[in-house]
């Protein structure tokens, strides 16, 4: 009989208190290797429990005789142990358990499993997406080129039995060679995001030279680019002599829905820049609007946006100001 064996019949033969207590004290991958031994035990013997810790039966004849394991043995055990913590070695015993084909792909990125089944045979990719989650299953399709789409869908739907030898032959390579993907940690990195960040403390000049020449292969990654980088809240950087350029292009009514969820600050930049009278009225009417959809919000937002970048091309306006730290002479 193994050590963990024997820890996983003393942990049941312990009042589940007690055994959560102990538990407790070793770390998460022995609970984890104990638990599943626990789930995995049926009714012992008296003999068995007695062989396995004589001195603990000695304090405890009342635990002798017919205890029974099993996963809800194991859950009630770590769930006391662990309080909310014990999700997911709850999760990994059961799987370990009740052995679900392609269990280990429930913490890969669909984006590294597409890597390494997009050269399969349709049949094993259909094999493997007819064990995961439709919403995962759902990525990974959404990946495959239309032909292939076709392919496997068909092979999923005519699927029947499977021998269970075949699944394990093939989840079995698939794990081999997603090991040191599983065992790596990504960070994002690049992106349009990071695109937008830097042009924006770029020179125009060189600004306009990219995009321009960007836009020639692909213009709407340089639409997606140019949202980002002049958002509706930094019209807050802008001049108060420019202010009045945007005033003259925005309508009342877009100021009012566009500025129901602005910052304070960007409304005393608006109203601020207004006569007396018409920053009076937008604010009656901001009253009168009353609750909005958020969405509209936005969409009004990015209307003035768009205003804002078309003023800043028509040399309108200046949205690059240079560093605060630069000087000037006369």
């Amino acid at each position: 009989m193994n050590s963990i064996r024997k820890a996983a019949i003393l942990l049941m033969s312990l009042p589940q208190d007690q055994a959560a207590m102990l538990i407790n004290k070793i770390d998460r991958k022995q609970v984890e290797l104990v638990s599943i031994e626990i789930a995995k035990l049926g009714r012992l013997s008296s003999e068995e429990q007695e062989s396995a810790i004589l001195d603990f039966a000695a304090a405890n004849p009342n635990s002798l005789g017919g205890e029974v394991g099993g996963i809800d043995f194991a859950r009630a055990l770590l769930d006391k142990a662990l309080g909310n913590d014990a999700t997911a070695t709850i999760d990994s015993v059961r799987q370990s358990v009740e052995a679900v084909p392609f269990g280990f792909l429930k913490n890969v990125d669909p984006q590294n499993l597409q890597t390494f089944i997009n050269d399969e045979h349709p049949q094993t990719i259909a094999l493997i997406l007819s064990h995961l989650p439709p919403a995962y299953g759902a990525e990974i399709i959404g990946g495959l080129p239309s032909e292939r789409q076709l392919q496997v869908i068909r092979r999923i739907a005519t699927m029947g039995q499977c021998s269970p030898e075949v699944i394990h032959e093939v989840e079995a390579g698939l794990e081999f060679r997603m090991a040191s993907v599983m065992n790596e940690q990504f960070e994002n990195a690049g992106g349009v995001p990071n695109v937008a960040e830097i042009l924006n403390v770029t020179d125009r000049t060189t600004e306009r030279t990219l995009l321009d020449n960007l836009a020639q292969e692909d213009p709407d990654l340089v639409e997606e680019i140019r949202r980002l980088m002049f958002v509706f809240e930094d019209i807050t950087k802008i001049p108060d002599k420019d202010i009045q350029a945007v005033l003259k292009n925005v309508e009342s009514s877009q100021w009012s829905m566009a500025l129901k969820n602005a910052s304070e600050e960007l409304k005393r930049k608006i109203l601020g820049n207004m006569s007396s009278r018409a920053a009076d009225m937008l604010r009656e009417e901001m009253e009168y609007l009353g609750a909005v959809r958020l969405s509209e919000v936005e969409n009004t937002q990015q209307q003035i946006v768009d205003i804002v970048r078309r003023l800043e091309d028509m040399g309108e306006l200046t949205l690059h100001s240079g560093d605060e730290d630069d000087q000037y002479v006369s």
